[in-house]
């Protein structure tokens, strides 16, 4: 998932809130998350847009396990981030529905690494739902979601 609309790019970019469009973005998302796949578990980038996109997720969603991120942020490497998540799924076999709450252009990035030729462009509060199989470390690309194109 892409954070929700944020205020205008500044010096500090992991400061950065999200706007009240933003929030309406991720309240809407953890509405349909909630209503279409039930997340279990949630890793989330330590910047503040991302956090409170998380939050607003939570709204609807209870979390059987959570953790905040530093590989997920807009620069980071997909590479590690896709080798971390697997390690996190295979520690915890309790969830069976990951939520990971990241930025542009990591996420596209990181779709990738998991489903290799699938790179989609996230709008704000777009959610890319893959199918990952444990036993081959592959993942499948089904679909992206938008606020604006999901019905709750």
């Amino acid at each position: 998932m892409r954070h929700g609309e944020a205020t205008p790019m500044q010096a500090d970019d992991a400061s950065r809130n999200l706007t009240s469009v933003g929030q309406q973005q991720a309240e809407k998302m953890g509405l349909w998350l909630q209503a279409t796949h039930t997340p279990t578990a949630l890793l989330v980038s330590p910047y503040i847009r991302a956090q409170q996109t998380a939050e607003g997720v939570k709204k609807h969603n209870a979390f059987l396990f959570e953790e905040t991120c530093s590989d997920i942020i807009p620069e980071g490497n997909p590479q590690i981030a896709a080798d971390y998540l697997e390690t996190l799924i295979a520690m915890h076999p309790q969830c069976d529905t990951w939520l990971v709450v990241a930025h542009m252009p990591i996420v596209s990035y990181l779709v990738d690494q998991l489903s290799a030729g699938n790179m989609p462009i996230f709008n704000t509060g777009a959610v890319a739902v893959l199918s990952y199989d444990e036993s081959r470390h592959k993942s499948q690309y089904l679909s992206i979601h938008a606020p604006n194109n999901v019905a709750v």
